[in-house]
């Protein structure tokens, strides 16, 4: 089943896989999701809505296995501070629900900030609208789909 996003990217000419998986109805991690599709979580980008200090709504892009830093958001935005919008307002400014978040065919057209190690990958994936489907893609392609800014958005974990 083709989806907006899956349908916005044939419009911009851009080669994609969909990927199924069987839905987990509690879990909607980007880690459980990565093992289902076979792929690592940090290659695996978990799309997330934020709003800023300015009200402005911007997208979060960040591995499967990170941890978003709200902080360096915020500067990238140019703004004092960012977090997450809350589960209510997801649907009505995306028109997608939780765990089937994606920046192709949202309902607006938010600044879309994903982190710098999306371009190490050969292939990403990211919601394709859809909770239990995914959308690989290149990397590049995602980028030039999104017009993202790459950026270092997640939380350093000291080991």
């Amino acid at each position: 089943m083709k989806t907006n996003a899956a349908r916005y990217l044939d419009s911009l000419g851009i080669h994609y896989e969909l990927r199924d998986y069987a839905l987990d109805t509690e879990d909607f991690s980007a880690i459980l999701v990565a093992e289902k599709i076979g792929l690592p979580p940090e290659q695996v980008f978990k799309t997330l809505l934020c709003v800023t200090s300015d009200k402005e709504h911007v997208f979060a892009v960040v591995p499967g296995n990170a941890e978003l830093d709200f902080k360096k958001l915020a500067v990238a935005a140019g703004a004092r501070k960012a977090e997450m919008v809350s589960l209510k307002e997801i649907q009505p400014l995306t028109g997608y629900i939780r765990g089937g978040v994606t920046v192709f065919g949202a309902k607006k057209d938010f600044p879309v900030y994903a982190d710098e190690t999306l371009e190490l990958f050969d292939v990403i994936s990211v919601s394709a609208g859809v909770r239990g489907t995914q959308i690989v893609l290149s990397a590049a392609g995602y980028i030039r789909a999104s017009r993202a800014t790459l950026v270092d958005l997640t939380k350093e974990h000291s080991s």
